[in-house]
């Protein structure tokens, strides 16, 4: 009796310490598993993105020089053009307007009245001729009458000037004509219509006005294609060279157009090619001007014109107005000492990083440079090779157990 007694003890016994340690184990802090990184030297860049599109940067815009009706445009976008060579247009007078019927009236009745003076000035004409035969012949028998002595010399010489106010008559007679015919040309002038058949032959014949191109290069746009009557300075197409005159507008955050200089190196991608191609900065304009992105949010915008440095062959099929994505590099180390930028957080107005020693985490001020949203450079409290907490949650603490997190925790 008294040995089971003793069994039972030590059964119980066994028992309650197997617990013990089960629970002594289950309440035991345990490390908390964290994600890891480590402070590495390397290249490190940071850059402004942004969309842009392509431009010609010396585009010519052909536009009408008179007032007058543009004939039907024969070239497409993408034909090659020589300066002052290919006819890239043509123009004609503009149509005389249609006339009302009181308007219509007056015209030929001015027709009627043109043509009567005009009569008058050939009477007038004739009347002139008769008389100046009249004083001739006068003329020439006081000529003889007075070399023989018959009549005065001063009859002689009111026959002579007779004669010559006879010669002025007929010629202002017959400059009256050529002002009636003027007079008469000028009325008849305003009866033509638009859709007279000999004007039009007339003009389509000997009045046309060729427009030719101003600059070598192809048709980038054609904005007057049919056949039209235009006002003076109307835009009819527009010409530049594609291929070794094309530039990238980009337009910046005004924020970011402070840290983007002339001569920056510029990398475009998404262009459509199977190569990245390669730019730099020429200008940042000193003005901005507002607009709404897609969300409707009002920013306040600056351009920015890159040029490229790659040669035309490498994008020729890109043209004018095309969407590109330029990344402008502001700043690039070849050997800078960084930190996944996700390691940061803020400890007072500092930065600050938990790295991991002998397993436990430990709060270490760091001073930061350069930040690009990816990895973030490191001046001072880092040496490389440090292990550091990435995403530390609020629950991370100076000397608090660390382990590194595997993939599914």
């Amino acid at each position: 009796m008294a040995k089971k007694k003793r069994s039972r003890l030590i059964l119980t016994t066994g028992a309650l310490v197997v617990l013990g340690a089960a629970l002594t184990y289950s309440f035991w802090p345990q490390p908390t598993p964290v994600d890891m990184g480590t402070a590495e030297r390397g290249p490190m860049r940071v850059a402004v993105i942004e969309e842009g599109r392509t431009r010609v940067h010396d585009a010519y815009v052909v536009s009408t020089p008179v007032a007058g009706r543009l004939l039907r445009v024969g070239v497409l976008p993408g034909d090659p053009v020589v300066r002052g060579e290919t006819v890239v247009a043509q123009m004609l007078p503009t149509n005389p307007s249609a006339l009302d019927v009181r308007t219509r009236e007056q015209a030929r009745a001015a027709v009627t009245a043109a043509e009567a003076a005009l009569r008058v000035a050939r009477a007038d004409l004739n009347k002139a001729i008769a008389d100046l035969e009249l004083r001739e012949s006068d003329l020439e028998r006081f000529k003889k009458l007075s070399d023989s002595e018959t009549v005065s010399r001063v009859a002689y010489e009111r026959t002579l000037r007779e004669a010559r106010l006879a010669h002025a008559t007929r010629d202002r007679a017959e400059a009256a004509i050529s002002m009636r015919e003027a007079e008469l040309a000028n009325a008849r002038a305003r009866l033509i219509n638009f859709n007279d058949p000999a004007y039009a032959a007339k003009i389509d014949a000997s009045e046309g006005i060729p427009l030719y191109a101003p600059a070598t290069g192809r048709i980038l746009q054609v904005m007057q294609k049919s056949e039209t009557t235009l006002p003076v300075g109307t835009p009819i197409m527009e010409i530049g060279d594609v291929e070794s005159d094309l530039e990238v507008v980009v337009e910046l955050l005004s924020t970011d157009a402070v840290q983007v200089s002339k001569g920056d190196p510029v990398i475009i991608e998404a262009w459509g090619g199977v190569r990245s191609l390669n730019g730099v900065v020429d200008r940042v304009d000193p003005w901005g001007f507002t607009k709404f992105s897609a969300l409707g949010v009002e920013e306040q915008r600056v351009n920015a014109v890159v040029h490229f440095t790659d040669p035309p062959a490498t994008r020729e099929s890109l043209g004018h107005g095309y969407r590109v994505e330029a990344q402008i590099i502001t700043w690039e180390n070849e050997n800078a000492l960084k930190i996944p930028s996700n390691a940061l957080f803020r400890e007072g107005s500092d930065w600050a990083v938990f790295t991991v020693t002998d397993g436990r985490a430990r709060l270490t001020p760091v001073e930061v440079g350069r930040n690009n949203g990816i990895n973030a450079e490191i001046l001072k409290g880092l040496e490389e090779g440090t292990t550091i907490i990435q995403y530390p949650a609020s629950g991370i603490e100076d000397g608090l157990r660390v382990t590194p997190r595997h993939i599914g925790e």
